[in-house]
């Protein structure tokens, strides 16, 4: 049994048959389905892995031999995680580090907890606002929330992704460097 242990690029990012980005698997999951035929690897990671007979270069990308049909999300979940990720860990009021998150319009008014709705803020910040609006406070939001776009979004969620990925999830230079 080869010795798999997880790296800083631990993941594979798994690709349909039609070069299609459907998921980020394990190393180990990876090396298998290498390993089982039901997958070709396309881009090397780091490393080698050993067994008694064999070795094998650890898998970055991985392509299917055969066509999966899988129904997407049309949405991406909206959790603490990716809400800060979003935001890039930044208040959307004063751009310090974020601590917290915040209702636009306060839920006690009304407000949705939902992705256009809610933004990540400094705890002094989410403190001072209180149960009142930005404009109330006379504050301007750095940029409007929104729902994230993507298929970096619906493949990676609020992983970061390793560079050696940006060929298929069509990231941007800046994107890929974070």
């Amino acid at each position: 049994m080869p010795d798999i242990r997880p790296t800083m690029g631990s993941g594979a990012l798994v690709l349909n048959a039609t070069y299609e980005p459907l998921c980020v698997v394990s190393v180990r999951r990876a090396a298998i389905l290498v390993l089982t035929a039901k997958a070709v690897c396309v881009a090397d990671g780091d490393g080698v892995l050993h067994s008694a007979f064999d070795a094998l270069p650890v898998p970055s990308v991985v392509r299917l031999t055969r066509f999966v049909r899988v129904p997407y999300r049309t949405h991406v979940g909206l959790s603490r995680r990716a809400l800060f990720a979003r935001d890039g860990w930044r208040c959307a009021y004063c751009r310090g580090p974020a601590e917290t998150i915040d209702h636009v319009f306060p839920r006690s008014r009304g407000g949705r907890h939902a992705w256009e709705n809610v933004v990540a803020a400094c705890a002094r910040c989410n403190h001072t606002k209180g149960d009142k609006t930005p404009a109330e406070m006379g504050w301007r939001l750095n940029a409007m929330p929104a729902a994230p776009k993507g298929t970096a979004w619906r493949v990676l969620g609020h992983r970061a992704p390793d560079p050696r990925w940006a060929d298929w999830l069509d990231l941007r230079e800046s994107e890929a460097a974070a």
